[in-house]
This record gives C-alpha cells, sequence and structure tokens, in this order.
C-alpha cells in the first residue's frame, strides 16, 4: 500500500519583511520540519512578498506542474492590509475545502477566542490540495496537528495513489445488493 512518502508538498510562505531578508521563515521552517517528519517529501518552499497577484502566480505553477499534491501556506491569512492569501487562493482553486479552516478555526477557538480571526482558506487546484495555515510558529503548529488528523486520507482520494473509497463502498453495496436480489428470487413468497 503506498505511504504518505509519496505525497509531494510545496510550502509557501507570505511575507513583506521576510521577502525582503528582514525575518527569518520560522513558520515555514516549522511546516517543513513537521511535514518532513510525517513522512512527507518537501518537493519546493517558496518565500514571497504579500502580492494578491504573485501568490496567486505560484500557487497555480506548483498546482499545474502536476508534481506538487500539497501547497501549505504560511502568512496573509489576518486583518492587516496586505493579507491576500485567502483570496489569492480562491483566485486559482476549482474547488473549496471549507471543512479544512473550519475545523483549524474550531481547535484555535478553544485555545484562544483570536482563532475566529483566522480567514484561512482551503481548496483544491487539478489534484492538488492548498491549505493556508496562519503566519504565526505556535498557531502553525496547532493548525498543522488538526491538519494532520485527516491530511493522509484526504490525499488519498485526491491524488489517487490508495485505494478509491468510493469505489470500495459501490463495489460492497452492489455486492450486497447481488445477494439480497438473488435471496429474494430463490425464496418467493
Amino acid at each position: 500500500m503506498p505511504t504518505k512518502t509519496a505525497y509531494r508538498v510545496a510550502v509557501l510562505t507570505a511575507s513583506d519583511k521576510g521577502a525582503k531578508g528582514e525575518r527569518e521563515d520560522v513558520s515555514g521552517d516549522l511546516i517543513r520540519a513537521t511535514m518532513n517528519d510525517e513522512g512527507y517529501e518537501i518537493a519546493e518552499s517558496i518565500l514571497v512578498a504579500d502580492e494578491r497577484s504573485e501568490i496567486a502566480a505560484h500557487l497555480r505553477r506548483l498546482s499545474d506542474s502536476g508534481d506538487i499534491d500539497l501547497i501549505l501556506t504560511t502568512g496573509g491569512t489576518g486583518f492587516s492590509p496586505r493579507d491576500f492569501t485567502p483570496e489569492a487562493t480562491k483566485d486559482v482553486i476549482d474547488r473549496e475545502v471549507p471543512g479544512i479552516p473550519e475545523a483549524m478555526r474550531q481547535s484555535s477557538m478553544e485555545i484562544t477566542p483570536r482563532g475566529m480571526l483566522s480567514r484561512a482558506a482551503a481548496g483544491i487546484r487539478g489534484r492538488t490540495l492548498i491549505v493556508n495555515l496562519p503566519g504565526s510558529p505556535k498557531a502553525v503548529a496547532e493548525n498543522l496537528e488538526v491538519l494532520l488528523l485527516s491530511l493522509e486520507h484526504a490525499l488519498d482520494i485526491l491524488v489517487g495513489t490508495a485505494r478509491d473509497c468510493a469505489r470500495d463502498r459501490e463495489q460492497e453495496q452492489d455486492h450486497a445488493h447481488g445477494h439480497a436480489h438473488g435471496h429474494e428470487m430463490k425464496h418467493p413468497h
């Protein structure tokens, strides 16, 4: 059975100060270390300014390359006038995945009421899952813990490297239906 080591991850940090070399990419480093420890392959890492069009262009390029299964962004999810990561994400995705940021916000709310202020988004472009994480290293660690609970299953379905759960369920239902139907035919009342 394929393992999550097959999944290739890109990390995109949105930070004006980071892009200028004025701030260390602590959150990006934390994401890379955590995902590596969990058995994922870090395929690419990018540090960009908080520019909506630039973030969107990188998300498109990474998704459309066919080489990246998951893009984790950090930064740009708050209320600052320069926080555009969720908008850039929504500019490029084909389908939203609202449950991921909802679960992260719910978990964050158990830690601090400020968890409700996250504007993080998540969605799918082609066969790539894009998830926005906060900029704070503490919040990144907390949110990754929540994401990792279902991430491998999500990628198994999206990327299709593991068994297709839906197809298996349909086959089981067809099999059960066939037995029930055959049973009725053998013993009519």
